[in-house]
């Protein structure tokens, strides 16, 4: 597993990274999140010891990264998909790989055909589209069978068969009881793949909890059917909660529990018909937790109405 310790990362009056503390264990995907300056990217390379803690450390396995004997066979990194010579073949890049850590070439053909590029292994990387670079950086993380699989943003560039494939790939590898530990800032993908979760703003941790946990603790939704909704909704503002009533026998509650809801009902001797906690989804649940930790604020203009019989504006 890798066992972040008190890391903290400092460039000049910059902390990429404060006081961090998480154990990533191996059986499930940990996705990584956190909006862009969070530390995210700081923190694995890390891990992988392309950049040295200012204090605290990072193990995996009980050792740091440099200190393994053969670290192909125990972490697999893809942090930069383009960081290969532009003239080798992917083949060759691969074999150039394998031979620093004893591994075969057949070992190589394995991890080309299982990441679709069997095909063009003897093409040079430079003409290689996005995706097929993700794919080449994946194969490499594989080559070595780790443990451990540490992947920045691996679906950047995938087609939509693609992005399914890595969300199989990598739920597969967990399954195997390796580390997974990926980062994305596509919520509905991890949403669909991760099992875990550690989220990051400014550096600082937010989260480490289940992806269930999540999502749960960032609803307060309750949608309750009622014959009765002029009385419930009465009684529920009395309470401290917030009614919306988009139906005439439907209200919205929230600033309270479903529980809390039946039990003023029950009181009440009101009929619900339907009651259901409305689970945020983990988009939602992400924007809730890092509204104050946005390092770059964008606005959405005003859309002017437009009127259909007037003339348009000549193009400049």
């Amino acid at each position: 597993m890798i066992e972040i310790r008190g890391l903290t990362k400092v460039y000049g009056r910059t902390t990429a990274v404060d006081d961090l503390t998480v154990t990533v264990r191996p059986g499930v995907v940990t996705g990584f999140l956190g909006p862009n300056g969070a530390g995210k990217s700081t923190t694995m390379r890390a891990v992988v010891g392309l950049d040295r803690p200012t204090s605290g450390e990072v193990l995996v396995d009980g050792r740091r990264y440099a200190d393994h004997p053969a670290p192909l066979h125990q972490v697999g990194a893809l942090l930069d998909a383009g960081a290969v010579h532009p003239g080798r073949s992917a083949r060759n890049h691969l074999r150039a790989l394998a031979a620093t850590n004893g591994i075969g070439h057949r070992r190589v053909d394995e991890v080309l055909e299982l990441v679709g590029l069997s095909e063009v292994a003897g093409r040079r990387v430079g003409g290689f589209s996005l995706g097929m670079s993700q794919r080449l950086g994946i194969a490499a993380t594989l080559l070595g069978d780790p443990a451990v699989i540490l992947l920045d943003e691996p679906v950047n560039g995938l087609d939509p068969d693609g992005i399914r494939w890595i969300r199989g790939l990598l739920r597969a590898l967990a399954a195997e009881g390796r580390t997974v530990f990926v980062s994305s800032h596509l919520m509905s993908e991890m949403a669909l793949t991760a099992d875990h979760l550690v989220l990051l703003g400014r550096g600082r941790l937010l989260a480490d909890v289940s992806m269930q946990q999540m999502t749960a603790t960032a609803t307060g939704r309750v949608t309750v059917r009622t014959p009765q909704p002029e009385e419930l909704t009465r009684l529920l503002v009395v309470a401290g909660a917030v009614v919306s009533r988009p139906e005439p026998d439907v209200l919205t509650v929230t600033g309270t529990t479903a529980e809390e809801i039946a039990g003023t009902a029950l009181a009440a001797r009101i009929l619900l018909t339907e009651l259901v906690p409305v689970h945020a989804s983990l988009e939602e649940a992400y924007l809730a937790m890092t509204a104050d930790d946005v390092q770059y604020r964008s606005t959405t203009p005003a859309t002017p109405a437009t009127d259909p019989t007037a003339p348009r504006r000549a193009a400049a």
